[in-house]
């Protein structure tokens, strides 16, 4: 709860620092839009890409061309079972090193155990943009946040500012600038401990470098592409391409998905005390407290 609380917190102190950039601009430095662009700007002239957008795709499951597959849970039926995609990696393949694409194979064999969402870890970049949750887009001149629902994930992008990670984090260090119209954004920095989807493809984290472009193609649509440069466990670097669509719905804002709540059992179910309804985080799973009653 201390952590959610914290999180919205932080977003709510940002989003009203990025307001406050808007109240100082001096419109007299805007851009004139060309005649019939029909692209929303902000008052220096850049696209505006403020509100809520979200993929509507299969590459969170994958990010390669793959057929249809059984899911993780048979109970589930079709419910669960992954589906085909034409993929979004140019060129078809992510270039792995063969050793690499061993461990992505074996990850992808343990992926329901092994993938870091699976626990709610912060899902990184450029996996959060393809995950099936929307996120907020809160764009000023000097810095923009971008929000994702999926576990309150979120991250500020310096614009114009030549800087390099300290350290690791989840979601990396981020650094931006306009490119005509394309906001290219990257980003370094960030833990090895995240994946790029459902399949088990992987990354070495410090060492990756993730370059994205937002190039906004109408009011309602960004055409989004990223790059991503990771000597370690690629041959050579490698990009994959996707529309994101703006969330039209009347009163569309961003809920919130407290998934720590959901994996707790999962992550600490085995340190329950002894006594508790649940049963006494010995292994052998949770006993109900009909089993205990039957037994007395």
């Amino acid at each position: 709860m201390k952590k959610q609380f914290s999180n919205v917190m932080l977003t709510a102190a940002a989003v009203a620092v990025v307001s406050a950039f808007w109240l100082n601009v001096d419109v007299s430095q805007a851009q004139d839009a060309s005649a019939g662009d029909d692209i929303p700007r902000t008052p220096l002239g850049n696209p505006d890409l403020n509100g809520i957008w979200q993929t509507n795709n299969e590459a969170h499951w994958g990010l390669e061309r793959r057929e249809a597959r059984v899911g993780p849970l048979v109970e589930a039926g079709a419910h669960l079972a992954v589906p085909p995609s034409m993929g979004f990696v140019e060129g078809g393949r992510i270039p792995y090193k063969p050793e690499m694409r061993e461990q992505q194979r074996q990850n992808q064999a343990n992926w329901l155990e092994q993938d870091p969402a699976t626990k709610c870890y912060l899902p990184g970049v450029p996996r959060a943009t393809y995950q099936p949750y929307p996120f907020q887009i809160f764009q000023a001149p000097d810095v923009t946040l971008f929000t994702y629902q999926f576990a309150g994930a979120d991250r500020m992008v310096y614009m114009n500012e030549d800087s390099e990670s300290q350290v690791d984090s989840w979601m990396g260090h981020n650094t931006g600038r306009w490119e005509g119209d394309t906001l290219v954004i990257e980003t370094t920095g960030q833990t090895s401990q995240t994946w790029f989807d459902r399949s088990g493809n992987f990354h070495s984290g410090w060492e990756m470098t993730v370059e994205e472009r937002y190039t906004m193609v109408d009011e309602n649509t960004i055409q989004y592409e990223a790059t991503i440069d990771d000597p370690i466990t690629f041959e050579e670097p490698w990009t994959i391409s996707m529309p994101i669509y703006r969330r039209q719905e009347p009163n569309m804002q961003l809920l919130e998905f407290k998934c720590v709540e959901f994996v707790e059992e999962l992550m600490y179910g085995d340190l329950r005390a002894p006594g508790s309804m649940l049963g006494d985080g010995l292994p052998g799973g949770i006993e109900g407290v009909a089993g205990e009653s039957d037994e007395d």
